[in-house]
């Protein structure tokens, strides 16, 4: 494959973010590392890309999004907070059950795992979140500890996330990581924006057990990047008007499925 053909792949993979991480390339480029590299430095030369912590961003002048407004795809908090509220409540409050006195674990930012918070009130938790909202509900709780990652806000989502990096993390390993999703099918856990699942991919790779929380509607839809396979996943907390063919599929996998009371 010549330069060329590489440069363009690399921008069309930046896709609508404008971001692409280096594990993204690798596997995206019959190319290695090296030349990769090489790649990015002509583009950063020639004024198309910033290479950043974990990988590469266009610049404005070539479509990027300036530093102060990053945006994730997706459907924003504000909005996504108000649909199946009734469903994440009584989700939020199932997960919570499946918390131990004093132990420490991963929230993920999301409409769902928000739900969680009023329920771990008095357990006495560590709990590593990237969303801001979810830190502003644990305020209050005297006895909840709270640790936050370093990283850019997204101020649609109000969460926190570095593209790549240990550094951006606390050293912090957790029995528990509750997380959301976009959409989920038999291609595994998805999301709507490739910063998305680096960041996810991190908080997995901290935790012994995988908790998805997700309604009965993200079953209906398949399509978005692959945060894991769903042979990753132990347990799934949905609610009653999941389909038995979407139980069916994640029994499949090997993952518990928890049906929230109404």
């Amino acid at each position: 494959m010549h330069a060329e053909e590489r440069e363009r792949l690399i921008i069309e993979a930046m896709g609508p973010t404008g971001f692409v991480s280096y594990r993204a390339l690798e596997s995206r480029l019959a190319a290695s590392p090296a030349t990769i590299r090489r790649d990015l430095s002509r583009l950063e030369d020639e004024g198309v890309i910033h290479r950043v912590r974990g990988g590469a961003r266009l610049t404005e002048s070539h479509g990027g999004k300036p530093d102060g407004g990053a945006r994730l795809a997706g459907t924003p908090f504000a909005q996504s907070i108000t649909e199946n509220l009734a469903q994440k409540r009584s989700i939020g409050r199932a997960a919570a059950e499946l918390c131990q006195h004093g132990e420490g674990i991963m929230i993920d930012g999301g409409t769902t795992t928000l739900q969680m918070c009023p329920h771990i009130d008095g357990l006495d938790l560590s709990v590593l979140t990237n969303s801001l909202h979810i830190a502003n509900a644990l305020l209050p709780q005297t006895g909840t500890q709270i640790l936050l990652p370093s990283g850019t806000l997204f101020r649609e989502q109000n969460i926190i996330l570095a593209p790549a990096g240990e550094e951006s993390m606390p050293r912090f390993h957790a029995p528990k990581l509750f997380m959301g999703a976009a959409a989920v099918g038999p291609q595994g856990v998805m999301q709507q924006d490739v910063i998305l699942v680096a960041a996810e991919r991190r908080l997995i790779d901290r935790a012994e057990q995988v908790i998805l929380l997700v309604d009965s509607s993200k079953f209906t839809s398949s399509s978005g990047a692959i945060v894991c396979g769903l042979n990753e996943v132990d347990v799934v907390v949905t609610d009653r008007g999941v389909e038995p063919r979407a139980i069916a599929m994640l029994e499949h996998a090997g993952a518990e499925v928890i049906i929230a009371d109404a």
